[in-house]
């Protein structure tokens, strides 16, 4: 028989259930902060009803994944959110007394647990690199996707998205374009510009070509 230690309690016994259900109302919280976020930024209903909608046809473990996606490139939704917060509401939903709640927060090793579960699972920060003196971009575990090819790269950080895939502003033999970060360097607007900016809105890039201002979608397509 294995002997106990600190190090393997965890893992061999641990309540999968209760660590099933924490999980669930964490993603439910952790939504409600987007929802408030969205709704403190653009004040309009059409767009919180939008996030939810998308939000509603995923699995719980695609939900997680598309949270930690707009936090990743929305990272000001969690300027100030206190994650002991965010885990407290997920507890007292899951406990059926008081007491077994106060009893679960109280228990500091099993707080800890969660919360490092909680930022293990939300804060997934992408980060840019630079490889003979060009850029690229990798994810939270080091996987690229964006290989280090460009002059310039930037992050289109907008809160209006409805979890799709953001095009990210890439320069390349000095010309400006727009790709995705999806490990393939897929080219959704050519590097034809001079410029091209982030709107706030939809369409959500500026682009100019000599003297020519140009609105592009998130599809690079031409609005």
């Amino acid at each position: 028989m294995e002997k106990i230690t600190q190090e393997n309690f965890n893992q061999k016994y641990l309540d999968r259930i209760e660590v099933r259900q924490i999980d669930h109302f964490v993603c439910k919280e952790m939504g409600r902060q987007i929802h408030r976020y969205i709704k403190g930024m653009s004040g309009r209903k059409c767009i919180m009803e939008k996030f939810e909608e998308t939000l509603s046809t995923l699995s719980e473990l695609e939900k997680e994944a598309a949270i930690a996606r707009y936090i990743d490139l929305n990272r000001k939704c969690i300027s100030g959110l206190d994650f002991k917060v965010v885990l407290a509401r997920a507890v007292a939903n899951y406990c059926d007394t008081f007491d077994y709640m106060m009893a679960f927060i109280n228990n500091s090793e099993k707080m800890q647990f969660y919360l490092d579960r909680i930022l293990s699972k939300y804060i997934r920060f992408h980060k840019v690199f630079e490889k003979d003196g060009k850029f690229g971009i990798k994810d939270h575990e080091g996987e690229v996707l964006v290989s280090a090819s460009y002059d310039f790269l930037r992050t289109c950080y907008t809160y209006v998205d409805d979890l799709v895939t953001m095009p990210i502003i890439a320069q390349k033999n000095g010309k400006m374009g727009l790709i995705l970060p999806d490990r393939h360097d897929t080219v959704v607007a050519d590097f034809i510009y001079d410029d091209i900016s982030l709107r706030d809105e939809y369409p959500y890039f500026e682009a100019k070509k000599g003297r020519k201002r140009i609105l592009l979608d998130d599809k690079g397509e031409i609005v």
